[in-house]
């Protein structure tokens, strides 16, 4: 369960509830993959446009917020209805795009003379870690089974956990500087957090092959990208922060 999105009990249920239809495949699940993150950047060019364009930066909170919400509203109907993933997922990446270009802009502003094209490398990091899984995952070096699921499931757990903890416990005034600041226990922290994000595209991507291998629906194909674009948004986000934490260090 490295993604809550792309699990086999999903799979199994969306096979019992619609039919194997036998025309999900890889191929197919890419393209959208594709289609999705073409989403994702072109949301992200809007507001980061709109960012530099505006007398006022604070006006694109409007954009991010309505990006970030909708997105969380469309993720969550996609989790629990799959066979929606087919139209709701480019929703999904547009409102997650006017998110991220909102986000990056404010680095890429706030990093412009200790870490210039801050935003640049992270993507650069991103698509390389990505591409670098994929061959780790297509030579076999690391085998994705069952021990390799319960590991990244309770690293999963653990990070949920100190995501929410960190923000309860924030609202009662407690001060977690040391756990987000440029200090080497908050660098550590991001490390493994990013490092789990790496690993859960391992999972992504068995599930796709496994999906499209037992003959999914068509419409799986969506539901894949969806869960593939959702850990690729995780990863960059999370190595747009640790590389902020250490350009906060120079």
């Amino acid at each position: 369960m490295a993604n809550p999105v792309l699990n086999e009990n999903v799979f199994r249920k969306e096979n019992v509830a619609y039919g194997n239809t036998g025309v999900m495949t890889v191929g197919g699940t890419a393209v959208k993959t594709l289609l999705l993150l073409f989403m994702v950047v072109a949301g992200a060019a809007y507001t980061w446009k709109l960012y530099y364009a505006a007398a006022n930066p604070q006006a694109i909170a409007g954009w991010m917020w309505g990006g970030l919400i909708g997105a969380f509203v469309m993720a969550m109907i996609i989790s629990f209805k799959p066979k929606t993933a087919q139209f709701l997922s480019p929703i999904y990446a547009a409102g997650e795009g006017l998110a991220l270009g909102g986000i990056s802009a404010i680095f890429n502003e706030q990093f412009a003379l200790t870490a210039p094209n801050i935003v640049i490398h992270a993507v650069a990091l991103t698509l390389v870690t990505a591409l670098v899984m994929y061959s780790v995952y297509a030579t076999g070096l690391i085998k994705v089974n069952g021990t390799f699921m319960k590991v990244l499931s309770i690293a999963l757990i653990s990070i949920m956990v100190f995501y929410i903890g960190s923000w309860i416990v924030s609202l009662f005034g407690v001060n977690l500087s040391m756990l987000h600041n440029s200090s080497p226990l908050s660098i550590g922290i991001s490390l493994v957090i990013v490092a789990v994000a790496a690993f859960s595209l391992l999972m992504d991507y068995e599930f796709i092959r496994q999906a499209s291998a037992a003959g999914a629906p068509k419409y799986m194909e969506w539901y894949g990208a969806f869960g593939l674009t959702v850990t690729l948004v995780w990863l960059y986000l999370e190595l747009l922060k640790l590389l902020a934490k250490f350009a906060n260090r120079e």
